[in-house]
């Protein structure tokens, strides 16, 4: 241990530079909270309310000071005596309980305190079954969902970041190279530099319709589409992509239709088809049908790729998660904006057990008529004319 050099003369330091701010309360909150003069004792725990508590809390100072005269009289012991004593030990004991019933509220000041340094990781112990302790659940609660937002948004940054980075990098190295013409602007270049910014354009979108599904409530375009001539312009449009496959559409009855929103279904589909491109073998089919189940129409893209795990078939759906088999990067929004398109118009999707011949299918359930609702904003009956 190194002796402590006194301070020189008319620096005015005599001790170590004082913590302020949030650090401060936090360090502070921590360090009366690992003190504990009293011990945290909760006998009331199975009481339901506070006021019981209180009444208990008076009842049994009462009684504590009363047995305490009563001993000293019975032993001939004086007022004198007997009454400093009783109300000490009363104080002792009230306090005893009263710690017991407020710990759960000084663990929420020192979490509370911790939370706005960042620190989202601490909980409160909640045995109680009172106002306090169901205070104490809502708060744990809402640490969680705070430290889950705090981790989504960190891997937003991470994700965007990384994903804006490539196509820019890539941008960046072509526009460069022909600048300084070592490169000629001819069609293999020009081909790169627009598949680069057609990525930039997917990105900005995803992030787009990411921000509108934590705002909320979006409107729906809604009228009736008919699927044959809607998957076979999407199939079309995604065959031009240059990828080794071959789509296969089947659509039963040929007139089936739905009530939806063309523009959102189409993300969806578009989506869909994107994903069993890419993860099907060259040469490989992709199969898309539609079909009439009741009341429901269900449209299935299956793929002839590696397929999705048992575990992975609800994650896949969540943001961020790119799946086990993908490694062509990518965002790992895709499927939760999906998720998003289809339960605005009342229906579900799917990862459907492995097909016999593997791959991977997806169902996407749609209602074939939905009321009307607020969401709604033009409905366009079957045979009629659409813009």
């Amino acid at each position: 241990m190194t002796s402590q050099q006194p301070e020189p003369a008319g620096t005015g330091l005599t001790g170590p530079i004082p913590i302020t701010g949030a650090a401060h309360d936090a360090r502070a909150g921590a360090a009366k909270a690992t003190r504990r003069p009293w011990p945290d004792v909760r006998p009331l725990d199975p009481v339901h309310s506070i006021k019981t508590k209180l009444a208990l809390l008076v009842a049994a100072s009462v009684t504590v000071a009363a047995l305490l005269v009563w001993q000293g009289l019975y032993h001939h012991i004086g007022p004198r005596y007997t009454l400093p004593i009783s109300i000490v030990v009363t104080l002792v004991f009230t306090q005893v309980l009263a710690r017991g019933m407020t710990s759960p509220l000084r663990e929420m000041t020192v979490a509370a305190r911790a939370m706005a340094t960042g620190d989202y990781s601490r909980r409160v112990r909640s045995t109680s079954n009172d106002e306090v302790g169901e205070l104490a659940d809502a708060f744990n609660r809402m640490a969680e969902d705070l430290e889950a937002v705090d981790r989504e948004r960190r891997e937003l940054v991470a994700n965007v970041s990384h994903e804006l980075r490539t196509p820019v990098s890539a941008l960046h190295a072509v526009m460069e190279n022909l600048v300084d013409g070592v490169t000629e602007p001819d069609h293999e270049t020009l081909n790169t530099a627009l598949a680069q910014t057609e990525r930039l354009g997917r990105l900005v979108e995803q992030l787009l319709d990411l921000s509108r599904l934590d705002a909320g409530a979006v409107s729906l375009d809604r009228e009736y589409l008919q699927l044959e001539p809607f998957l076979q312009q999407a199939t079309r449009a995604m065959s031009m992509t240059g990828r080794d496959v071959h789509f296969v559409l089947d659509v039963d009855p040929p007139e089936l239709d739905v009530l939806v929103d063309s523009a959102r279904l189409h993300q969806v589909v578009a989506n869909l088809l994107d994903n069993a491109s890419r993860h099907s073998p060259p040469g490989g089919k992709v199969f898309v049908s539609a079909h009439a189940v009741g009341q429901v129409v269900r449209i299935s893209v299956q793929d002839q790729g590696p397929g999705i795990a048992d575990a992975d078939r609800e994650r896949v759906f969540e943001r961020f998660q790119r799946g086990s088999a993908r490694t062509d990067g990518g965002t790992g929004l895709g499927l939760a904006i999906a998720r998003w398109a289809v339960q605005l118009h009342g229906g579900t999707i799917r990862v459907a057990p492995t097909p016999e011949e593997g791959g991977c299918r997806i169902d996407v359930h749609l209602p074939r008529v939905t009321g009307e609702a607020p969401a709604v904003t033009k409905s366009v009956p079957p045979g009629s004319s659409r813009s």
